[in-house]
């Protein structure tokens, strides 16, 4: 496969996405860009903006086994990984699995669960494996996470701790959609108050496993170049240089941002980086391993402020 096919392949998925979900092309594209860099994405925006539907619609297009968990402040991480049972007929202890044991995880809400089985999924999103009682399980090399938390209610709710937030390739503000979308949410949904099923919606698995292995191993050839490596190294320690920020990126962020940039070029159907591959992915990218100084909460200042600040003043190769 090479990076035209990756291309078409990106739109047919998007189209077949599209009968089901109106607008959210940013969504989408960020959803693609992690799936072919091999990343995780968090998802924050208010109830009702279709993040739940949308990874629905997501696995099934590229034949996913699809997961969903709804994160509560009950929640062990048993429930989650899954537990081993002992079976008095055998003598011995068999594993029931829990819902990470899938190639697309849905964690709901990730934020409502508490930092004991938040750090559960730690692993799982660095080295695609759990480890239950000693032992190892392999979660598949298409393992990825769609996390979603709601901005707007904050009681009963423990912050994600940055050891895992680092883990995130990205991290998306959903918006509320505009008047044109919004109508036409209304005039294909409005006929019922449930969800709608992605199949009734005539979406269907149209791409297989094989063909998304194709298109990854494309996407890992993508040509990156010392100066636009240079240039993504620059942009993360200009994170850190800030006084206004506390904390910056880590080095883990430069790799990633650059395994991003790689498939947002292929995405184009590009077989070499762009400095503007970097500089369009680059805010969801770092907005959530920054921490803000005293100083900078104070005068009022965002992350998402300091970063676009620190993408146009940071030199990018011709």
């Amino acid at each position: 496969m090479n990076v035209s096919q990756v291309k078409e392949l990106s739109e047919h998925i998007k189209a077949q996405i599209a009968l089901g979900v109106i607008g959210q092309k940013d969504t989408i594209n960020l959803l693609l860009v992690s799936l072919f860099a091999g990343g995780h994405i968090l998802l924050e925006g208010p109830p009702g903006t279709a993040k739940t539907f949308l990874a629905q619609c997501f696995a099934n297009v590229l034949s996913l086994n699809f997961g969903r968990i709804q994160f509560t402040p009950d929640l062990m991480p048993g429930d989650l990984l899954g537990t081993n049972l002992f079976d008095f007929q055998t003598n011995k202890f068999s594993l029931i699995k829990g819902p990470i044991f899938c190639d697309l995880l849905l964690a709901d809400e990730i934020n409502r669960t508490p930092p004991k089985t938040q750090a559960a999924l730690l692993e799982a999103m660095q080295e695609r494996q759990i480890t239950i009682d000693g032992t190892s399980y392999d979660l598949g090399a298409h393992f990825m996470v769609i996390a979603t938390q709601n901005p707007i209610e904050q009681q009963g709710t423990y912050p994600l701790p940055e050891a895992q937030l680092d883990r995130f390739l990205f991290k998306h503000n959903l918006d509320y959609p505009n008047r044109d979308e919004e109508i036409q949410i209304v005039t294909q949904h409005g006929a019922r108050t449930g969800s709608p099923s992605v199949k009734s919606l005539g979406i269907k698995p149209t791409v297989s496993k094989k063909v998304l292995q194709d298109a990854l191993n494309c996407v890992a050839n993508v040509k990156l170049t010392d100066d636009v490596i240079h240039y993504v190294v620059d942009l993360i320690r200009a994170t850190r240089e800030n006084p206004l920020f506390e904390t910056g990126a880590s080095p883990r962020a430069a790799a990633m941002l650059a395994a991003a940039a790689r498939a947002n070029a292929a995405l184009d159907g590009r077989d070499f980086v762009l400095p503007d591959d970097v500089k369009s992915i680059a805010l969801p990218a770092l907005r959530h391993r920054v921490i803000l100084s005293p100083v900078a909460e104070i005068e009022g200042r965002s992350a998402d402020e300091l970063i676009r600040e620190i993408i146009e003043h940071t030199s990018a190769p011709r």
